[in-house]
């Protein structure tokens, strides 16, 4: 199962509330659609900068593996306060920690409410029925 501590989107990113801010990133679904669990298949990450503006459901970035090209999507409204910066020089990251080291951009958001996106048992019926 995957962690209960955070929200997801359909597009496979997470959120999670930290603070009175939200940490966005990645599911290890995502990453393994990605990489077919090959660490080095993943070859390109561009991340917005701080200070960028963004609106629930849109494409604030992109992740790139030897095979395929997926936008991230961003389940808040927000200004972006932070970026991790290392995930694009290290993408191993994404695979050995998508849940904790491996967040993408920390977001203030326009809401503090993450009610619209799907809890962790209801991602689990969804990537269940992607199979």
């Amino acid at each position: 199962m995957r962690p209960n501590d955070r929200k997801y989107l359909d597009s496979h990113e997470w959120a999670k509330l930290d603070g009175d801010t939200v940490l966005i990133g990645i599911t290890d679904y995502a990453v393994q659609k990605l990489s077919n669990g090959n660490d080095s298949d993943l070859v390109y990450c561009d991340l917005p900068e701080a200070g960028r503006s963004l609106d629930a459901g849109e494409t604030f970035g992109e992740i790139e593996s030897v095979k395929a090209v997926s936008d991230l999507n961003s389940p808040v409204a927000g200004e972006v306060v932070e970026v991790n910066s290392t995930i694009e020089e290290h993408l191993e990251v994404l695979s050995e920690d998508p849940w904790n080291k491996g967040w993408l951009i920390r977001v203030k958001p326009t809401a503090k409410s993450l009610d619209h996106l799907m809890d962790a048992e209801a991602y689990e019926e969804h990537v269940a029925k992607e199979g």
